[in-house]
This record gives structure tokens, C-alpha cells and sequence, in this order.
């Protein structure tokens, strides 16, 4: 099977007419471009549209409104009045590292008495642990609070019971059809399917645990006699995990987000602020969550203790943050050269299928590592956009991790592909499955099978979509600042990218062996352009070329300048995309 090279690029939605794009435009007091950005997005009218930029936080609904949060506050009210101790069982990547943190310091902030758990994911696998359930009743905890994890959990909650501890699972994962029995059950995806909430992330659904347990202990005068803590402050971990957990950022994560990327901007968090130094940040971005401080947080995860990212977040001594990390970077340097052999090893395994027509990719290998797979998967999906399931075998057992492509549901397809499978959860795009090795071709053919029920031959044709075709001309400073306006940027609220079409090619070169540099020019306007990790068709730079781009304001020695990040380009008139 070879890359997929060729790309559709498809107008992000039905094409705006004049009029509502100059309307808008009138009503926000915004450029066309703005507009015409703000209407692909399917924000169409002026309250949409302020309701947007504006992205208060008093627009966040009432967190009663979760299945199963007055029956959690409830309790977890009691054992703060009471005294009685809290286990919070967090789940090992970013989205549950920081939900765990999140929960901790605020419990703490409360007066409760709070210890936590983060599972070992070659020693313990995923959601909860019996083990950490033991721990916790034997050291004379009375609830145990779940974060990112649990909804599939019906052993462990009822071994939970067993001992007399109340379970309170908070999730955001795609419920089994038989759900554990404990004592609440707070996860968004059991609201009804026009519900505001179906997107949350795991940290996004206990922010709003905590912020209906306060709303309660405040109309019960427990802050009375003690400080209301400020749950605001807590939003750069909320940021931190949404994103990394590339759930939608629209809607309610578009507002915790925003207002989360100002406090990690200004680093306020000594844990955060060493993440910074390390990773050589200087401006907070989603895009640099999710691409230089999350893998820091994962690497931990994936190779060693999840918790000492948990350590990291919940540290104010500068001797105890700065070595954890620096500990974190070296995890990720190090991850980063097993991932690189992993990929390579599978494009291998790809490229000696004796199905080169297939619809899907289930590979494996005993000496992977079940740490970096999912990450592998990611990149294999970019390569050949095929739903890709990766899995790690030791002793017989596989863990595997999969990545989907739009149009295919994985947790449904999986669902479908059961059979075989000893367990698996998760998402559209993303799911985690456990396998005997012995059921892997079986596996193979019933995933396969789901792949080819749901996709056609067009839907592995990788799409890519942009907000319309522009001349070069229409963008200057004032407009790209304001476009800005549309961050963060991520799933579900994509950096706005615009064609434009028989442009010529000035001054073609390549950068560090991997990228491009070169500027166009489009009835005499000339614009620098970079195009990253694509080294390899510099021999196609030659001639007129239309090119799907993304805008923006390059920064160098104290000047501004536009500059478009090009994603893919060919030569005019190659192609007519609808």
C-alpha cells in the first residue's frame, strides 16, 4: 500500500451568499473575511456571532443539568462536612493528569482530605484499578472519585461496593450498554443527543463537578468560616487537557478553553511555568498545548509514572518542579525516538500487505511499545487515511490503540468487531481495545468488514477544507489580527485557510532538510510563504501553482509581516475540486 498523496480540498460548508456575509459583517463590526469565516463555522447571525467572540464564561450552563451531579455533590458535600477521606482515581494521559490535579487541589482548597491514584499503564492498563480500589479502603478512604475513566468499569465498581466505598465515576467516554452500578454517575454522553454537553472532555466535566459541589457548599454556609477557593484558577488545567484530548473546541470548551490559555500564557502555575522553560515556549497557543507542553505531560504516561505529572501540576518548591521537569523532556526525547522506529517498522508491515486495497490497517508486533502506538496510529493515518489500529503484544496479550478518519465511528465499528476483543472503549476518533493474540486475524477480517460496511472508496480520499478562494491582496495586518479573534483554534473551530489559485513561484528553498520556503506572487503582490515538512515536492514548486494556505503574522528581528503556512499546493488547473 503506498501514501496517499493526492487531496480533495472541499469548501468547509455550503458557500455563503453576499448578502449574509455583508450583514454579518455590518452587525459585528467586522471585516467580510471575518464574516464569511464566522458563516462556514455556522455562526450566522449577530448573536451567534457576539456570543462567540465574546466567549464569556457566564454563558457556561448550569452543571445540574449532568445526569447524576446532585447525587455526587451530595455526597462528596458530606464527606468534606464530615471529614472523611477522598480517593481520586485519575486515568494516565494528559485529559486525566490534569482532571486528577484539578480535583485534588480543589478538594484540598475545600478541606478535604484527598490522596490520589494515576494508574501504571504497562502494569495496569486502563480505567479503574481493583488494586487502587484495595489501596484506597485500606488506608480508610470512604469515596472514591473517578476522573476520565470508569464508565465501562462494572467489576471494579463492584468490587468498590464490596468493601463499602462509594464510587463516584465522572467520564466523558462512550458508555457500554450495561453501565456499573455506583453511587453517581456524572458523564455527558448519558444526555439526550441535542445536548450542549455530548463534547466535554474528562477535565471539563469535573471543572463543572466542582463548580455545582461550590455553588452547594456555598447556599449551605460552609464557606462561612473558611475561604471561598477561586475556581477560575483552575482553567489552565481544564485548557491543558481539552485540548490535548482533541475534543470539538466549539461551545462550552471554546469558553473554558479561552480563559484557560490566558493563565497558561502568563504561567502563573510553577509546574506549568517549568513546562514552559523546558519546552522553550514563548507564546501560548492551542496549537502549542497540543504540539510542545501535552507530550511532555504523555511522555510520562506512555513511558514511565503519569503521576509525576500530577507531582509536576500540584508543586509551588522550584527544587522539586524544575527536575521533575526536566525528567519530563528527557521521557519525551526519549519517546520520541521509540515512536520513530515504531513508525518506521509499521510503514514496513504496510508495505508488505498482500491486500494493498484494504480499508483498514490492524497491525502489530511484539516489540512495540504499548506507550507510543496510539501516537503511531496518528501518523499512519495521515499517511494512508485509513481507520488504523495498532497493537502491542507481550506474553500472548495484546493492548492496542486506534485512530479514525471522518465518517468512521470507531467506538461503533469496534462495537461491531467484538467479538474477538477482551475489552476496548472510547471514542469517534479515537479508542483503546485489549486482544489474545490467538483472536488477532479474526480481529482483522471483522474490523475490515466494518470498515468496508461503512466507508466507500471516496471517503479514504483524504479531505481537506478551506473558508473560501481569496486573492492575495485582501490580507494585511489589520485583517489577520482580527481573524485571531476565531482562537483557539483546534476540532470543531479549525484556523480559518483560503486558496489561491495560478500564483508564481519566487525563490524556492529548502529548510533543515524537511521543510519549504518560497514566496508567490498574484498580480503583483508578493507573499513569503513556509511549508512545513514538505521538502519532498520541491520539484513541484515549478511553474503556476494554486495553493490551500492559513494565514498569518510572522514575527521576525521586531517586524510583522504576512506570512501564509501553506498546507498543501499543485499545479494550476491540475484538479477541480468541488
Amino acid at each position: 500500500m503506498q501514501p496517499v498523496n493526492l487531496r480533495k480540498w472541499l469548501l468547509r460548508a455550503e458557500e455563503p451568499d453576499e448578502e449574509g456575509i455583508v450583514q454579518l459583517s455590518q452587525e459585528l463590526n467586522i471585516q467580510k473575511l471575518t464574516a464569511q469565516a464566522l458563516i462556514l463555522r455556522g455562526i450566522v447571525n449577530k448573536e451567534q456571532g457576539i456570543e462567540f467572540l465574546r466567549a464569556n464564561l457566564s454563558a457556561l450552563p448550569d452543571p445540574d443539568l449532568l445526569p447524576d451531579m446532585t447525587i455526587a455533590c451530595a455526597r462528596l458535600e458530606k464527606a468534606l462536612v464530615q471529614g472523611e477521606k477522598i480517593a481520586v482515581h485519575g486515568d494516565y494521559d494528559v485529559d486525566g493528569i490534569t482532571g486528577c490535579t484539578l480535583f485534588v487541589e480543589t478538594l484540598r482548597a475545600f478541606g478535604g482530605q484527598v490522596e490520589y491514584h494515576i494508574p501504571l499503564r504497562l502494569k495496569d492498563g486502563y480505567g479503574l484499578s481493583a488494586d487502587a480500589i484495595r489501596h484506597a479502603h485500606e488506608h480508610g478512604c470512604s469515596i472514591i472519585l473517578s476522573v476520565d475513566c470508569g464508565v465501562s468499569a462494572q467489576v471494579e465498581a463492584d468490587f468498590a461496593s464490596e468493601l463499602g466505598l462509594d464510587l463516584i465515576i465522572t467520564d466523558h467516554h462512550q458508555p457500554p450498554d450495561h453501565l456499573p452500578v455506583c453511587h453517581a454517575l456524572v458523564n455527558p454522553q448519558l444526555t439526550s443527543g441535542t445536548s450542549p454537553w455530548k463534547d466535554l472532555s474528562g477535565v471539563g466535566v469535573a471543572f463543572f463537578v466542582l463548580i455545582a459541589l461550590r455553588r452547594r457548599l456555598r447556599e449551605n454556609g460552609y464557606f462561612s468560616t473558611r475561604k471561598e477557593p477561586d475556581l477560575r484558577q483552575g482553567l489552565d488545567l481544564v485548557a491543558l487537557g481539552t485540548i490535548a484530548d482533541i475534543v470539538p473546541l466549539g461551545g462550552i470548551n471554546r469558553l473554558l478553553v479561552r480563559s484557560g490559555l490566558q493563565l497558561l500564557e502568563a504561567g502563573t502555575r510553577p509546574g506549568i511555568a517549568a513546562l514552559k522553560r523546558v519546552a522553550d515556549v514563548k507564546q501560548v497557543t492551542s496549537g502549542v498545548v497540543g504540539f510542545r507542553l501535552a507530550p511532555r505531560l504523555n511522555a510520562a504516561g506512555r513511558l514511565e509514572d503519569a503521576a509525576l505529572g500530577v507531582k509536576l501540576l500540584l508543586g509551588d518548591d522550584p527544587q522539586d518542579i524544575e527536575p521533575l521537569a526536566e525528567m519530563l523532556d528527557g521521557f519525551n526525547r526519549d519517546r520520541q525516538k521509540i515512536e520513530q522506529q515504531t513508525l518506521l517498522e509499521a510503514i514496513s508491515q504496510v508495505e508488505k500487505l498482500d491486500q494493498p486495497d484494504r480499508y483498514s490497517l490492524v497491525l502489530s508486533s511484539p516489540n512495540w511499545h504499548s506507550g507510543v502506538i496510539g501516537i503511531v496510529a496518528s501518523r499512519l493515518v495521515e499517511r494512508y487515511h485509513r481507520p488504523t489500529v495498532l497493537i502491542a503484544f507481550e506474553n500472548g496479550l495484546g493492548k492496542g490503540s486506534a485512530r479514525s478518519i471522518s465518517g468512521f465511528h470507531l467506538y461503533q465499528a469496534l462495537s461491531r468487531s467484538a467479538e474477538p476483543l477482551a475489552g476496548f472503549g472510547g471514542h469517534a476518533m479515537a479508542a483503546g481495545l485489549s486482544i489474545a493474540e490467538e483472536n488477532l486475524d479474526d480481529f482483522k477480517v471483522a474490523f475490515e468488514a466494518a470498515a468496508r460496511s461503512q466507508l466507500s472508496a471516496t471517503d479514504l480520499l483524504p479531505m481537506l477544507y478551506h473558508d473560501g478562494e481569496v486573492a492575495l491582496s485582501s490580507f494585511n495586518l489589520s485583517v489577520l489580527k482580527e481573524l485571531e479573534m476565531l482562537n483557539p483554534y483546534g476540532v470543531g473551530n479549525p484556523q480559518p485557510a483560503f486558496i489561491s489559485r495560478n500564483c508564481q513561484v519566487l525563490a524556492p528553498r529548502i529548510l533543515a532538510d524537511k521543510h519549504l520556503k518560497f514566496d508567490i506572487e498574484e498580480n503583483g503582490c508578493r507573499v513569503g510563504c513556509i511549508a512545513f515538512g514538505q521538502a519532498g515536492k520541491f520539484d513541484q514548486l515549478g511553474g503556476d501553482v494554486d495553493l490551500l494556505y492559513r494565514p498569518g503574522i510572522n514575527q521576525w528581528r521586531g517586524k510583522e509581516s504576512v506570512q501564509l503556512q501553506v498546507v498543501d499546493f499543485r499545479a494550476s488547473g491540475c484538479c477541480n475540486d468541488e
